[in-house]
């Protein structure tokens, strides 16, 4: 029968040789060893390498506190010790890593490239979501790291695949993943094996990227200077710069500008008109409606225009319609034809060789053009909101946050968020047009939609609030930067206020609905038009909200600035 002691070193010995096998990060479920050969070419290439402070299995398993001791010691009192530094500082980094918040994560496995060659290992703990990169520069030490727990945006990721390539000049990891469009992939990354210094590191790391699976996130730089809820409360006491309306007449200038000329305005008009025509040749009591920004007057110059057909017609089915209309246009002589029937919005696109205005048509989407007509009706109250919209948009066009397939915002999002804000202003410079008295009504699909309608009574609504439109960027970009709660509001257009994230029940992630920025549609109460920011692109609009409050109170000239256009950062394939 063993002594406690023996147990002792027999328990030690047994930890060790269950550590000598451990795969790299992310590894958990793949079942990968190294092979024994593998091993000990490793832990002998390690102990030529630098020498007696890098113990070997046998040292670690049977002394480890002998050899603690030993190796603080031997680290005292030579006079080189920079690698024995770099070997110690990578252990401080793996443990540090491996008990993040005081708890041990499932199956976490990490490839550790030591300064002068190879030790690799295994530890398993609580789950394995393989999505990020971890890199110790410090020590040269590089692998892929689990990101701890699973957070919002990880729900729904399925298992990965992975395959290893075992070779001791050559270590290659491959990774993919068969989960759901949105998540983070990372390619393959390849180490060599021999030796690698810093200069190896670089070139290593260099091609590391990540990419999200609709063509967004190839740039990892964004994001990360977003401030801290201390920074944030400070800045938002922050009065506006003394001199602010000077630049007025350059903002208004940016506006005009953008404003869609009169002959554009009538080349859409005789596109609708070709349009119609040859509609209603097939279907007589067929409508075509504009909607979108080309009709709701928050379109800018040289833009498409969207056209919905209101049609009745019970022997027919949506996508026979659609395929029809297809074929309508076709002998129409338009261009470029191309029927999308199974898109989000199924439509037809087109474009007319005589205007040069490209077009889409869908079917019946009734609640676009009612949605158009609030917007057209709120710009018609005060011509700030129109002021406003243009230049947010056109900012966020320079900012490339402007497409919803990259996870951030829409025109009409962003449309939404200038209504809210002027709404509550004080005083207010728009009303809010659903809570007055009903002078509008629409129904489709059974559901009816009203609100106010009659803004030729309400043009001197905000007449009481002097702000001009450089005080009112300002306020728009300071309020998203530092006084909106992203946690617990969502802005609605339809109250003139805020309603909580818990009233909505979108505190959390449904599907691959996101309500990390939260806009209520004014209609589609349950449609969150920010649903698609993810936990990365939240954080660059956010960062990008700042940058433009910051700007506009300190640049000397903020109307060039505001706007310079984003490039991003090149990335090696």
């Amino acid at each position: 029968m063993k002594n406690p002691a023996e147990k002792k070193v027999a328990g030690y010995r047994d930890h060790e040789k269950r550590n000598a096998l451990r795969p790299p990060p992310g590894f958990g479920h793949s079942g990968w060893s190294v092979s024994a050969e593998l091993k000990n070419k490793v832990e002998e290439s390690s102990r030529n390498e630098i020498g007696s402070t890098v113990p070997t299995q046998h040292q670690r398993s049977s002394s480890r506190p002998d050899w603690k001791q030993t190796h603080n010691e031997e680290r005292s009192a030579s006079s080189n010790t920079s690698q024995r530094s770099s070997w110690h500082d990578a252990r401080n980094e793996r443990m540090n890593g491996k008990h993040r918040e005081g708890r041990l994560l499932e199956n976490e496995t990490r490839l550790n490239v030591w300064p002068n060659g190879y030790r690799v290992y295994k530890e398993k703990h609580t789950h394995s979501t393989c999505t990020g990169v971890h890199i110790l520069n410090n020590c040269n030490a590089i692998g892929v790291e689990d990101n701890g727990e699973l957070d919002e945006e990880d729900h729904g990721m399925n298992e990965q695949n992975i395959d290893i390539e075992e070779d001791l000049n050559n270590i290659k990891i491959g990774k993919s993943y068969s989960d759901r469009a949105s998540c983070n992939e990372l390619p393959s990354y390849q180490f060599t094996a021999s030796r690698f210094d810093n200069t190896q590191n670089r070139e290593a790391t260099s091609g590391i990227r990540t990419l999200r699976s609709k063509g967004a996130r190839s740039d990892t730089l964004r994001g990360h200077r977003v401030s801290s809820q201390l920074v944030r409360v400070r800045k938002r006491e922050v009065p506006c710069r003394h001199d602010i309306n000077i630049l007025t007449p350059c903002f208004l200038s940016i506006f005009e500008s953008l404003v869609p000329t009169k002959d554009e305005i009538v080349k859409q008009e005789q596109l609708l008109f070709s349009l119609r025509n040859l509609v209603t040749k097939e279907w007589p009591n067929a409508e075509l409606h504009l909607y979108g920004s080309c009709a709701n007057s928050f379109g800018v110059s040289n833009s498409d225009i969207d056209v919905c057909l209101a049609i009745n017609n019970s022997e027919l089915s949506k996508l026979d319609i659609l395929l029809r209309l297809a074929d309508i246009l076709k002998s129409g002589n338009l261009q470029n034809v191309q029927a999308l029937p199974h898109a989000r919005v199924p439509i037809v696109k087109l474009m007319d060789p005589v205007t040069g205005i490209s077009c889409d048509i869908c079917i019946n989407n009734l609640l676009a053009v009612i949605n158009t007509k609030l917007l057209k009706d709120y710009a018609q109250v005060d011509k700030r909101l129109r002021q406003l919209a243009f230049i947010v948009k056109h900012w966020a066009k320079c900012r490339q946050v402007n497409e919803t397939y990259q996870g951030t915002l829409s025109s009409y999002a962003y449309v939404l968020m200038c209504i809210h804000f002027l709404q509550s202003r004080k005083p207010a410079i728009l009303p809010c047009l659903q809570g007055m008295k009903v002078t509008y009504k629409a129904v489709v699909d059974d559901i009816e939609y009203s609100y106010y309608d009659q803004v030729e009574k309400l043009h001197n609504f905000g007449a009481h609030n002097k702000e001009s439109i450089a005080q009112l960027l300002w306020a728009f970009f300071h309020y998203w930067a530092y006084k909106h709660d992203y946690t617990k509001d969502v802005i609605s257009v339809r109250i003139a206020g805020t309603i909580s994230k818990h009233a909505k029940d979108w505190t959390r992630r449904i599907g691959n609905d996101r309500h990390l920025i939260c806009i209520e549609d004014p209609f589609e109460v349950t449609h969150d038009l920010g649903r698609v920011v993810d936990k990365f692109s939240i954080k660059i609009l956010r960062e990008e909200f700042e940058r433009a409050a910051d700007i506009l109170q300190y640049d000397p000239n903020p109307t060039v600035t505001l706007f310079e256009p984003y490039v991003q950062a090149s990335t090696i394939a």
